[in-house]
């Protein structure tokens, strides 16, 4: 079968992404053919099959509405992709996606994975409101990344009876395995004991509460990752003398400090934390994990008190206890990190999730072809 997956970026670091390559490298390895729709920055529409062997089709980005970038060609090309395709495998939220499936070909099943609820544009969430209700009810399947997510979310509690669970699932063979030469780099500079923060640096990570709980005990932070709150928190770190901020490293470097860490910790505080991959990386590393119960996938992968310390959101002194809890207690972080490997080998290995899309795919067809 043919997929076309359509989303606004492919090439870039992301959740939503990460699960479109595992997705796609699963697919195409199981003798499948799958393709993207998504948009660049470079003025020009160009076509290259990556390294997985999906083929990803780039159109010029023309602009952008609050992060919803739109583009003219896309539209132009869109049915003509479309028409070539088994699937149509949409990634929400993208309101320009709704938009190009108004003019798809009628009668190719189509599926879209729910990553988020739109949690801060509120004004722009509530004009949007009647395309995303006319796009999730054309869809004949809607997939949900957990099923905390799908049980706390109000608008997919309008679509039960079509509504799946499958979560994000990743390949331990993706990722690089550090050198010695690359561990004993990162021994050299930072504590021999830390716990790790790794992600992109947005509002909704709960950063905030991170350098506040830093502040209220001595155990060592480093803080990984690129974005808008860069500048901030590198001015931010300066007066902790036991958190560092490292910014953005490798893929390497990565699994090296995962590798390093007696601990993750991921503080995100708002729902717009649908899933957390980085999460899901720790449990894979078998580290006992640091999250906030905000009815998001972030509380399926880590259980409190089995794989980790599931705490409220925006609480700095809760962490802090949870912090220390972890850094003085041996084979407590043994037994957690034990339980997170566990459940990675349980429910989150990317061949358990193209399994679980390959099943739902056929699904589909085979209801098309019965309906005919």
């Amino acid at each position: 079968m043919h997929i076309l997956h359509v989303y606004k970026e492919y090439f870039t670091f992301g959740g939503i992404q990460q699960l479109i390559r595992q997705l796609g490298g699963g697919m195409v390895a199981r003798g499948d053919r799958v393709s993207v729709l998504t948009l660049g920055r470079e003025a020009k529409v160009y076509s290259v099959t990556d390294d997985q062997g999906v083929m990803v089709h780039t159109y010029p980005m023309d602009f952008e509405v609050a992060s919803n970038g739109i583009s003219f060609s896309a539209f132009r090309h869109f049915r003509s992709l479309a028409k070539t395709a088994d699937i149509l495998h949409y990634h929400f939220p993208w309101p320009t996606g709704d938009l190009l499936h108004q003019i798809a070909p009628k009668g190719i099943p189509s599926v879209v994975t729910y990553h988020s609820d739109i949690v801060r544009q509120k004004l722009l969430g509530a004009l949007y409101a009647p395309l995303r209700e006319r796009f999730l009810g054309q869809m004949d399947a809607i997939v949900a990344t957990s099923p905390t997510y799908a049980a706390s979310s109000p608008v997919l509690q309008r679509y039960k009876a079509k509504t799946h669970c499958i979560p994000i699932g990743i390949d331990e063979a993706n990722y690089p395995v550090p050198t010695p030469e690359v561990l004993a780099a990162w021994q050299a500079k930072l504590p021999a004991r830390f716990l790790l923060y790794v992600g992109v640096l947005r509002y909704y990570k709960g950063l905030h509460t991170l350098l506040q709980a830093a502040k209220l005990c001595d155990v060592p932070v480093v803080i990984v990752g690129r974005g808008p709150l860069a500048n901030e928190l590198t001015r931010q770190a300066a007066s902790i003398p036991h958190l560092y901020f490292m910014g953005e490293v490798s893929e390497m470097d990565k699994m090296a400090l995962l590798s390093l860490c007696e601990g993750f910790v991921f503080p995100s505080h708002l729902r717009s934390e649908a899933f957390g991959i980085s999460l899901l990386e720790a449990a894979m590393c078998g580290k006992p994990m640091i999250s906030c119960e905000i009815g998001s996938g972030m509380s399926y992968i880590n259980i409190n008190g089995e794989t980790g310390f599931s705490i409220p959101p925006e609480n700095p002194q809760e962490l802090a206890e949870v912090m220390v809890k972890l850094h003085r207690d041996e084979a407590l972080r043994a037994r957690l990190g034990a339980g997170g490997r566990k459940r990675y080998e349980t429910l989150f290995t990317g061949a358990i999730m193209t399994e679980s899309y390959g099943e739902l795919y056929e699904d589909l067809l085979s209801d098309k072809v019965s309906s005919v």
